[in-house]
């Protein structure tokens, strides 16, 4: 079958751009998740609402940043342990070079380096938001909490089976212990 030409050459640019170095290697052994957006669960909360947790940035190296506290974002130690969930971002998509979204996501942690953490409003997630609104990831300059939450939700994927089971375990647990004195009493 014979594809239109502006086809082949999209369908070979998509190849080159996914074989080269715009996307490099996960390394789930060392911890390196390179230009992604990883999560992990909070215990507790992750516990009652599945879709909340804690979120960090890596720089292209794979090397993640986290505002892990008040005037603390840290480097490769996130608050609440190691990643569960990555959503590898293509580079493509912000239209830079690896310099610009390393920029991006130190100029973030430098901001956030000066702020105050506050769980509802300006948090892990607004950090992640700031490094993607600076390299204007996908074209925009309107990433939030809220769209981080339903893109890492629905699209990221689990660094294993037991990160999906911190994720959902607890959840089913207490759902089914719900469920079980509702149906009992």
């Amino acid at each position: 079958m014979d594809f239109p030409s502006s086809l082949q050459h999209s369908q070979k640019e998509f190849k080159a751009i996914q074989n080269s170095d715009l996307m490099r290697e996960i390394d789930h052994k060392n911890l390196r998740y390179p230009h992604c957006i990883v999560w992990t669960p909070i215990p507790c909360l992750t516990w009652l609402f599945p879709f909340i947790g804690h979120m960090g940035i890596a720089y292209t190296d794979g090397v993640i940043r986290d505002f892990a506290g008040p005037y603390y974002v840290s480097r490769d130690d996130m608050a609440f342990g190691n990643p569960t969930r990555y959503l590898q971002l293509p580079l493509y998509r912000m239209g830079g070079s690896h310099d610009t979204f390393d920029k991006a996501v130190d100029d973030a942690s430098e901001v956030y380096k000066g702020r105050i953490h506050n769980l509802c409003c300006d948090n892990c997630h607004s950090h992640v938001a700031m490094a993607l609104n600076k390299m204007e990831y996908d074209g925009s300059r309107s990433w939030n909490m809220i769209k981080l939450c339903f893109l890492v939700f629905f699209k990221a994927k689990y660094v294993s089976l037991i990160g999906a089971l911190k994720q959902w375990l607890p959840f089913l647990i207490l759902l089914i212990a719900i469920i079980l004195l509702a149906v009992l009493l």
